[in-house]
């Protein structure tokens, strides 16, 4: 690994992540006595008797890589450098990489925007003849997107579907001129506009079709590329990157949110 003037002494990550895990004040994950004393690398609790360590109750519980070349991999992450570059960074294979990236992917939040007032909404597809559709909506002015994807070709009542879950009723809705979206606002009470593509109208839809360039984008500068399986999580990646850009401002950052006690008794 190389030396890397972001990436911290083992002291002082290990103190972040305490920080992180614990708050102020050190506490017992079972039962949230603060009666704890310390015996080497690991904690014992004056009140149950249990036993824990720094990483015993979370996510990291499992953790074999060093603790500084950790926190590199998901400096890596955050700042979206490419996986290949993280290997080379890191002296990782581009397989661990790939597995850490998927494991913090894991760890994003997946409650979804009720998008309303003005909002563009446009379908994808991905992974050739066994199709993924993907569904993307975004409320004009804002970082609030909304997203679902679907194993097959879209139908009329998909879109419907879409818009019962995440379009608050008397929204502006503005969309092309697929069929899926023909007389939509007869399911759902909206204001619905159309560009026909096909006529070079997209004044109605041009954020979200940008939206999806810059999906694309992503995937290919991230990743090069995104298989089937993972794109529900590759997507839910990108919306949390634009959604809540201060997740991803540095580790710790993300460490913040992700990282929670996981107590092991009722």
């Amino acid at each position: 690994m190389y030396q890397l003037n972001q990436i911290p002494s083992e002291a002082q990550i290990k103190k972040t992540i305490r920080w992180c895990v614990f708050g102020t004040t050190l506490h017992c994950p079972d039962c949230l006595s603060r009666s704890v004393c310390v015996y080497g690398k690991r904690y014992r609790c004056k009140s149950c008797k249990g036993k824990f360590s720094l990483f015993s109750h979370t996510w990291l519980s499992n953790l074999k890589l060093p603790l500084q070349t950790f926190w590199l991999v998901l400096w890596c992450f955050v700042a979206q450098v490419p996986v290949k570059q993280s290997s080379k960074l890191s002296r990782l294979s581009i397989t661990t990489i790939r597995h850490w990236f998927d494991v913090f992917r894991s760890k994003l939040p997946e409650d979804q925007n009720i998008l309303e007032h003005l909002v563009q909404l446009d379908e994808a597809y991905f992974g050739g003849k066994e199709v993924r559709t993907l569904f993307l909506g975004k409320e004009i002015g804002t970082k609030k997107l909304a997203y679902r994807i679907l194993k097959r070709n879209p139908a009329r009542e998909d879109a419907w579907n879409f818009l019962e879950s995440y379009i608050r009723p008397n929204t502006t809705l503005n969309t092309d001129g697929g069929s899926i979206y023909h007389k939509i606002d007869n399911w759902w009470p909206v204001n619905h506009n159309r560009d026909i593509h096909k006529k070079f109208e997209f004044e109605h839809t041009s954020e979200i079709e940008g939206m999806f360039g810059v999906l694309r984008t992503f995937v290919r500068r991230m990743y090069h590329h995104v298989t089937r399986d993972k794109l529900q999580s590759v997507v839910l990646e990108f919306c949390t990157r634009f959604s809540h850009p201060e997740m991803f401002e540095n580790p710790q950052s993300f460490l913040q949110i992700t990282l929670h006690l996981i107590p092991t008794r009722c």
